[in-house]
């Protein structure tokens, strides 16, 4: 037998590309193959035997060296393999002396005379010969994917082939690279074997295997199912369940009977989950499913749980204008209204008093079945400073506090923690009209005032600061009884009369028929009138009074008028005069 180079280096051939494999090749009897054979494109070099260059063919490991295998094809003399081309992907060397393997015959002779066999090439050419078959016979293969590259992935299935991103999968895959080094199956959707092009699909798959659990799937699905799915995609509203070839809609609403802010909290991509089906339309195929219907619907028991004034602690689960919603148990909720968090009327949002994932103290006030609500107080918690107020402090009191609040109705006083006192504006003085209490108080003022009404029921402190004083027309109405001659200047005029002053504050109108003066004439501001008073009107706080009388005499009208003034109020002009002269008075300070 002849020497066998040991240095596979300085061998010739390249196995980097495909050019050296033609279309027309018969990849099952090579030589049987055209004039553009293997064996014609390389030269019929035959030394007698039926080895002919460019075929597959059976060899004998005869000897192993460092670098290469010899092996003997019952040629004249054998030929050398690289040995890398017999270690497998993880190293691992497995061939013996006497071993049979399939070479491929490169050269008979090379420019040095020596025999060029391949492992490689073998293995190529039978793998090339399957693909054909499987792509002939629409069979599968199956491959490893080895690379990412554009527009898809490099699947290894004996050779490189491509599979385009639009194909891996039923939808469009984001994270390509999580399927390197899977082995899966395939089908060939494009072979051209002269151009070494391959292109596979594994979507087709699926597809087919999807309609084949589609069809089993329809045949059980009804309303009311329980079926096995997988969670296939998580959105805000809820989640998609692969039931089998056929996707449904699980609604965050019906994950769970309590709260769930985001499908996530509960659920998984991939998960595998029992689901009940709770409607399906034959006609669009949308399918509806529950998860929480395969678990009793606490709120079947609540009535037994719980009950007005009991006591219980909950977590605060969430937050709204109005309120707070405290989990008392899986799937049961209780609001907290604002106006039953603090007895402070002040609280105007429930985040001032309560964060989400609190633990609080509540007491259940009401339970709605029908509508599954759980009316909770907070403030029941604690004494109720109204009865504490109503014990101790009576009507009639004097107090002093400070100014916590002014609003144009009144000015707001500190009692006691949580209860607050009001000065309404027509409380403030008997005879000033106060604008704005702010014109006259800023908050942190401590005042005096008098407690004139307590609502424990509707929590209402009434407060007065003019009532510390006697009402001036009450002192007033002691000394101008009716018939009582005295004097006083005018202090304004109207149309209808002339205004005169009393004592401090306290004002009585002469109408223009009880003054004595010529006709369209009025007195001027200042001008002491004497004056008899006619009639005392506490309830509309008004005196009328006539200047007529004082000068010219009693009549009998004024005597009539005098004697029953104490039982009839007045209802004549002069109680139309004093209105419209208290209105024009109002008016005309307004605009003052």
């Amino acid at each position: 037998m002849a020497s066998v180079h040991s240095d596979s280096s300085k061998r010739k051939a390249s196995y980097s590309s495909l050019e050296w494999l033609d279309e027309d090749v018969d990849f099952a009897n090579p030589e049987t193959s055209d004039k553009d054979s293997f064996a014609a494109l390389f030269g019929d070099s035959a030394t007698g035997s039926n080895i002919k260059e460019g075929q597959v063919v059976q060899g004998r490991v005869m000897e192993i060296l460092d670098d290469s295998v010899v092996v003997d094809i019952g040629h004249k003399s054998a030929g050398a393999v690289p040995k890398s081309e017999f270690t497998a992907a993880d190293g691992i060397f497995g061939l013996k002396v006497g071993d049979m393997v399939d070479v491929f015959v490169d050269v008979f002779e090379d420019d040095e005379g020596e025999l060029v066999l391949s492992k490689d090439k073998a293995d190529l050419l039978k793998a090339w010969d399957r693909i054909s078959e499987a792509y002939e016979k629409d069979e599968l293969v199956q491959g490893r994917i080895v690379g990412r590259v554009k527009g898809g992935l490099s699947v290894d299935i004996g050779v490189k082939a491509f599979l385009p991103g639009s194909q891996v999968d039923l939808r469009p895959v984001r994270n390509l690279e999580k399927l390197l080094g899977q082995v899966l199956e395939f089908k060939i959707i494009k072979f051209n074997k002269k151009r070494g092009n391959i292109v596979l699909s594994r979507r087709v798959l699926l597809e087919q295997d999807r309609e084949r659990m589609r069809s089993e799937t329809l045949k059980s699905l009804e309303a009311g199912s329980v079926m096995a799915g997988i969670v296939k995609n998580i959105t805000d509203y809820g989640a998609f369940i692969d039931l089998g070839g056929i996707d449904g809609l699980l609604h965050i609403t019906d994950m769970s009977w309590g709260r769930l802010n985001s499908p996530a909290e509960v659920l998984n991509v991939g998960d595998e989950i029992q689901v009940k089906v709770l409607s399906y339309d034959a006609a669009t195929h949308r399918v509806s499913l529950g998860l929480k219907q395969l678990q009793s619907d606490p709120w079947v028991k609540v009535a037994e749980r719980y009950t007005p004034n009991q006591r219980l602690k909950g977590k605060v689960v969430s937050l709204t204008d109005y309120g707070a919603f405290v989990e008392l148990e899986p799937g049961v909720e209780g609001l907290i209204h604002v106006t039953e968090m603090t007895w402070n009327r002040r609280v105007k949002h429930p985040s001032k008093l309560v964060a989400i994932g609190d633990e609080v103290e509540v007491v259940v006030l009401a339970v709605d079945l029908e509508n599954h609500r759980i009316s909770l107080g907070m403030k029941q918690t604690e004494p109720n400073p109204w009865e504490l107020v109503l014990e101790k402090y009576q009507v009639g009191d004097v107090i002093r506090g400070k100014i916590r609040n002014i609003t144009d109705f009144g000015v707001f006083v500190g009692i006691e923690e949580g209860v607050d006192g009001l000065i309404h504006v027509s409380d403030i003085s008997w005879t000033e009209r106060v604008k704005h209490p702010q014109d006259l108080y800023k908050k942190g003022d401590e005042v005096e005032a008098k407690v004139l009404q307590i609502d424990v029921e509707n929590m209402r402190f009434s407060l007065g600061i003019k009532q510390l004083q006697e009402d001036p027309y009450e002192a007033a109405s002691r000394v101008f009884v009716p018939g009582t001659r005295a004097k006083g200047k005018v202090t304004r005029n109207a149309e209808f009369g002339s205004f005169v002053e009393l004592s401090p504050g306290v004002e009585g109108l002469i109408h223009v028929s009880e003054l004595d003066m010529e006709p369209g004439k009025l007195p001027d501001e200042g001008t002491e009138l004497e004056f008899v008073v006619l009639r005392v009107d506490l309830t509309e706080r008004r005196f009328e009074l006539s200047h007529k009388a004082a000068t010219r005499g009693l009549d009998e009208t004024h005597n009539k008028t005098i004697q029953t003034a104490a039982a009839t109020p007045a209802a004549t002009g002069f109680a139309e005069a004093f209105a419209r002269a208290k209105s024009r008075t109002t008016r005309e300070r307004s605009e003052d």
